[in-house]
């Protein structure tokens, strides 16, 4: 089955239903832990090549965005990631010293520091997420597209209200954007 190429629309849930089924104390309680393990299994193969690299997922998330936005200045990279100047500084420094990232300065303003993902890095990036799309393929393929469009639209409305918006747009992009 085909996966939904477009992405959820949040305020159109696909079958609302009686709430006392799937709300209870319980049932929101098995859904935190299914994220927890499932959030476990979809890292745990990209940890291991990270780990072989003296790496963690700081890097592969800093190297993923670098690689979805080539180009992007540090302070694009540091909104996406919410992290303090300081903690991406730490990220940053060995993926440039080890050849995985360039920085060089913006065109218009030198001050301004512009990251790509070098061949080294391209390659890498490519092996971190070869591993998680294959597992994502697996479930989707397994649970079909009913399932899928039901899993996008939770994880959606899961981003904080006042940021969902851009969010998406950022993972679907805005001309893809259902309305």
């Amino acid at each position: 089955m085909a996966t939904p190429t477009l992405r959820p629309n949040p305020k159109k849930s696909p079958r609302r239903g009686d709430d006392r089924l799937f709300l209870t104390e319980r049932k929101l309680r098995e859904g935190a832990e299914l994220m927890f393990f499932a959030y476990r299994a979809f890292t745990q193969d990209p940890d291991r090549l990270l780990h072989a690299r003296n790496y963690g997922r700081a890097h592969h998330r800093a190297l993923h965005f670098i690689g979805r936005r080539p180009g992007i200045s540090v302070a694009g990279l540091l909104e996406i990631l919410g992290i303090t100047k300081q903690s991406l500084a730490r990220v940053l420094k060995p993926l440039v010293e080890d050849g995985l990232v360039d920085s060089i300065p913006g065109e218009e303003d030198r001050r301004q520091r512009l990251l790509t993902l070098t061949a080294l890095g391209r390659a890498l990036e490519s092996d971190l997420s070869r591993v998680q799309r294959e597992r994502l393929s697996r479930a989707f393929r397994e649970a079909g597209s009913e399932a899928v469009a039901g899993f996008r639209a939770v994880t959606a409305l899961m981003i904080d209200e006042d940021a969902r918006d851009g969010i998406l747009d950022m993972v679907y992009g805005a001309p893809d954007r259902p309305e």
